[in-house]
């Protein structure tokens, strides 16, 4: 928003001077378009760096999430059902034989 009526200024300044010709200030006026133009350039970086950064961000957050669910889930897979205190599997029943 503020960009904008910035712009707008410049713009307008822009117009009175090409409407008064040339005179002794277009030098500086001159200078003033140059910077102008290279701070909106340095601004749209910095936006764009922002931007970019946002979306690293984002995906560390996908990660450590899913790391976090990880840690807090409830149950471990059985890596070694014969440990001890874990108890054996029971055996199939005479309906799965006969299949």
């Amino acid at each position: 928003m503020l960009w904008s009526l910035v712009i707008a200024v410049v713009l307008r300044t822009f117009a009175v001077a090409e409407w008064a010709g040339p005179s002794p200030g277009q030098p500086a006026l001159l200078a003033l378009a140059t910077f102008t133009v290279a701070g909106l350039l340095v601004v749209a970086a910095v936006r764009l760096g922002a931007v970019h950064r946002g979306r690293r961000a984002a995906l560390a957050r996908v990660r450590t999430t899913l790391r976090e669910r990880t840690l807090r889930t409830a149950f471990l897979p059985q890596r070694d059902p014969d440990a001890a205190g874990r108890p054996r599997p029971r055996a199939p029943g005479p309906e799965i034989a006969a299949a």
